[in-house]
């Protein structure tokens, strides 16, 4: 008669009791590394939109200063907020790779800590955040994501700015119409009208990147 083999042993659930000194001080110490990089880069995202904001104040008010001024300036404040966009996207990545950190620390260890029972497997979890660091959020969503926060409405007033600056240097003998700012758009021998769908493109693109940017962390269900 063959011998049935013995249950398995239960996977017995994770308390503070299972963690050495070694092991409790080891995570405290990395979930305050991780908390001060979640804190420099917090600051170097609102410095990548200071840089933005002051950028584009400066250049507008150059262009509205004086009517012999170019509108150019405004198509080269939206080049350069594209790249403080992109600049600043990057550094975010790099600050939800912490903020997923804490929060599996945050999600397991100070629950267990506390005397709640975790999963005893979640250090893998940890374990593969540390070996191979990878952002919960790709390249594009952070890219709308900080678009929908911050540079949508700098490029609203860009916008805004564009079109009253367009008026200022339209044909004053002409009555004030779309197809006078039109004309005023163009650029030397590059025709208005080829501005503007530039513009529109460049625009409906930044939109489309603001509505189907999504943040969504795998440990904030529940």
């Amino acid at each position: 008669m063959p011998r049935l083999a013995p249950p398995p042993t239960p996977t017995l659930p994770l308390t503070a009791a299972s963690y050495s000194t070694n092991e409790a001080n080891a995570l405290i110490h990395l979930y305050r590394a991780e908390v001060g990089k979640m804190t420099a880069y917090r600051q170097r995202l609102d410095m990548t939109t200071n840089w933005s904001v002051v950028t584009t104040a400066g250049l507008a008010s150059f262009a509205l200063g004086d009517d012999n001024n170019s509108h150019v300036v405004f198509l080269f404040a939206m080049l350069m907020n594209y790249f403080f966009l992109h600049l600043e996207a990057r550094r975010f990545r790099t600050f939800e790779i912490s903020h997923h950190r804490t929060r599996i620390m945050e999600r397991f260890f100070y629950p267990a800590m506390l005397g709640d029972t975790v999963d005893p497997n979640w250090h893998q979890l940890l374990l593969g955040e540390l070996a191979k660091p990878r952002s919960p959020m790709d390249r594009w969503d952070s890219l709308g994501w900080r678009l929908r926060r911050n540079y949508l409405w700098i490029y609203v007033g860009i916008l805004i700015a564009w079109i009253a600056k367009l008026d200022t240097v339209r044909n004053k003998q002409m009555a004030f119409s779309p197809i006078t700012l039109i004309d005023a758009a163009h650029i030397g021998s590059f025709p208005g009208w080829g501005v503007w769908v530039l513009v529109g493109i460049f625009y409906a693109y930044l939109l489309r990147l603001a509505i189907k940017a999504s943040k969504t962390y795998p440990l904030e269900e529940g």
